[in-house]
């Protein structure tokens, strides 16, 4: 009964959306799970669609051995194939191990098991958060064993030894028993059996062959600088892989950049084009090379692989819209078919990426599951507040998906992704839950309004991340560096550093308040539901306004016996809500966002139209939308802060388009789908506690 009309200049927005709908048919797809050997038709030429698979795992945090569709992982990292067919994972979480999942899909522990550095037999050995993998000509599996700052090696037969370093952080070059590294993350290994490893807080490149270790490039503070050997400059390399030229190429965190060393140490940073402008890497944080000597790129927090050929010319393989995001894809690696493999950290999954040729069906393209389980489970944090006292009442300035503008006068910018705790300016922020360093670059944005510290599934933000008011350090897990002038000029803490809850991780900025973000970018969710002890919220919604607008964002006014008149003949319409919400103890002129809203058409008489026995939850905030353009979606014009200087913000809530479950759809109703006569229009809202309120609006439909 309902025809809906794009808006103008909506239409990109849904075709970027579009292929989520091939979602739903991932999971009853059937493929072969054996290696078969390489397809049979040449060498895959560059550009192609691609489609996801899942390897492994559910989504939930493990470790949990077995069949591929029950297994589980918690942080796998680094991924490596075997000429076998078997994929071998490195888990960085509580279990702290190398996995093996074998041709048949049976997911078990090869080594490790739980934290230490130990070498030994198989589950005898320990790590302290392993990385990044690669495996030699004879079957030895390379380890970065970050949290024990050492190289490791893991025979065939499952047995551990230390390849370099002495599991104390530092930097030495020389005899591999004696060589330190600081936090390396990413390995590679060449057909010579020359060992390159990305030591990550060293910001250098190394090399460990003859039983020696030496620096390939970087000079070892972070910076950005082209040249040869120790003249060059790296900010927190990650990834490391090397081609069959002798050509190392890096995934240069910090820097945004992939670079390129040549055999002799000479650094380059290659210049990429293309159709997509916007294919250049973000925070890359793993690479791979293809048998075409094509690059492949894992970004850190945008859930894309890239795909860049020797030419340059840059494209996004994966990760264009939702069905296709990852969540931390920190491992890559090719397997004999040419098949790419992806070790996708904050998902708690392993995938493999086809390419797919033109010659097959458009099936082919269905996209298996992504990113973390809808319904996994929320940190446990006991229902602790980011500041003192962790167990009493803050005020609360902000929730997720509301309207915010920037520093250019655009009031509708982007959406507010988490959660907002008011405080003083220099309060210490405490840590919520017991976690560990995930990321290789957990905290950013030093100096900036943004700056942050991302902790496992948690994110702090709006603070001097480690720092006083003073600047100085917390602890010494928080390592201050300092730049060419001698002051500080960020702070580090390494993936696999501990944090227990109730510790200072940072001091509050000038922003005056912690932003709480609850999972990886795309799919973070409302920390509403984390349950913060003495949060109460009794106070229903307030609806101030429910209008129609034409398709050109102009009101309609006109009423004939107390409803509002309405052309069937117009065209499509917008039906905008403006309601705010509030929660018990904060200040009165405090106005909240909405969790969740709807519409509802009934009849003259109050009975519901067929198709509309429930209101229609157009909007839902239970999980943040990743696309850019959502703002524009979600809110009407004339939301947010649109007078300068204002105190309040404008939640003017376009319900005639679909936002929620990751899905972005624009759309208009159609009036002309309804005989002419007299009708109701229900607006319905509801805050993340249940309150709920509703508005009704008479219609005369001509």
């Amino acid at each position: 009964m309902i025809r809906r009309r794009l808006r103008p200049g909506a239409r990109r927005a849904l075709w970027g959306v579009a292929a989520l709908t091939l979602a739903a048919l991932a999971l009853s797809l059937a493929w072969d799970w054996r290696d078969r050997g390489p397809p049979p038709l040449g060498p895959l030429p560059a550009g192609l669609p691609a489609r996801i698979e899942l390897a492994a795992g559910d989504g939930h945090r493990g470790p949990v051995d077995g069949d591929r569709a029950h297994a589980r992982f918690d942080d796998p990292y680094g991924i490596a194939v075997a000429a076998d067919g078997a994929a071998f994972v490195a888990e960085g979480g509580p279990c702290n191990c190398i996995r093996r999942l074998d041709p048949g899909g049976h997911v078990g522990t090869f080594a490790g098991g739980a934290e230490g550095f130990v070498d030994g037999f198989g589950g005898l050995a320990r790590f302290h958060t392993p990385s990044g993998l690669a495996i030699d000509a004879a079957g030895t599996l390379l380890v970065a064993d970050t949290g024990n700052h050492a190289i490791r090696a893991v025979a065939p037969d499952g047995t551990v030894t230390t390849l370099a370093g002495t599991g104390a952080p530092g930097f030495a070059d020389g005899p591999v028993a004696q060589a330190r590294f600081h936090a390396p993350t990413g390995i590679a290994v060449d057909a010579t059996g020359r060992v390159f490893v990305a030591d990550g807080f060293n910001d250098r490149i190394r090399v460990i062959e003859h039983g020696r270790v030496r620096t390939l490039a970087g000079d070892g503070r972070p910076g950005f600088a082209d040249g040869p050997g120790a003249q060059a400059r790296f900010d927190t390399p990650s990834g490391v892989a090397v081609g069959a030229d002798g050509i190392v190429w890096v995934a240069d965190t910090g820097n945004h950049a992939l670079r390129r060393i040549a055999p002799d140490g000479t650094t380059t940073t290659p210049a990429l084009h293309g159709d997509d402008p916007d294919a250049a890497p973000s925070a890359p944080v793993s690479v791979a090379i293809d048998a075409q000597g094509r690059v492949y790129v894992g970004e850190l927090a945008r859930g894309r692989v890239l795909q860049i050929a020797p030419d340059g010319h840059a494209h996004v393989l994966t990760g264009r819209d939702m069905a296709q995001r990852l969540a931390r894809p920190a491992g890559l690696a090719f397997d004999r078919a040419g098949r790419l493999w992806v070790a996708d950290a904050a998902a708690h999954r392993v995938h493999r990426i086809v390419q797919v040729r033109p010659q097959r069906t458009k099936q082919n393209l269905a996209n298996a599951a992504v990113g973390p389980a809808p319904d996994i489970a929320l940190p446990d944090t006991g229902g602790r507040w980011p500041l003192a006292p962790q167990d009493g009442w803050h005020e609360v300035v902000g929730t997720l998906g509301e309207v915010r503008g920037n520093f250019r006068g655009e009031s509708r910018n982007h959406l507010h992704a988490g959660f907002d705790v008011r405080g003083d300016v220099g309060t210490p922020v405490l840590a919520i839950a017991d976690a560990k360093i995930a990321s290789p670059f957990a905290a950013a944005a030093f100096g900036d309004q943004a700056e942050h510290l991302v902790l496992d599934e948690l994110t702090y933000m709006h603070m001097r991340v480690g720092r006083t008011p003073r600047g100085e350090a917390l602890d010494p897990r928080f390592e201050l560096i300092a730049g060419d002038d001698g002051r500080t000029a960020r702070v580090r803490i390494a993936r696999g550093t501990r944090l227990r809850a109730g510790e200072p991780i940072g001091t509050i900025n000038a922003q005056a308040h912690v932003h709480l973000m609850v999972g990886p970018p795309g799919y973070q969710r409302n920390a509403i539901g984390l349950r913060f002890r003495n949060f109460v919220d009794t106070v229903a919604p307030r609806i101030d306004d429910l209008a129609l607008l034409d398709a050109g964002d102009r009101p309609m006014t006109e009423r004939e016996d107390g409803r509002l008149r309405v052309s069937r003949e117009g065209g499509g319409v917008q039906i905008v809500v403006e309601a705010w919400d509030q929660v018990d103890g904060n200040l009165p002129r405090r106005r909240l966002g909405l969790h969740a809203l709807g519409w509802q058409l009934l009849a003259a008489d109050g009975t519901p139209l067929p198709g509309f026995e429930t209101p229609a939850m157009t909007i839902d905030f239970d999980r943040m939308p990743p696309h850019r353009e959502a703002v524009r979606v979600a809110y009407a014009a004339d939301s947010g802060i649109t007078v300068h200087g204002a105190a309040r913000t404008r939640f003017r809530y376009a319900v005639n388009n679909i936002v929620r479950d990751g899905r972005l759809e624009p759309a208009l109703w159609d009036p002309a789908t309804l005989p002419a006569g007299d009708y109701v229009l229900r607006a319905v809202v509801r805050d993340a506690s249940g309150n709920t309120a509703a508005r009704e609006l008479p219609l005369r439909l001509q």
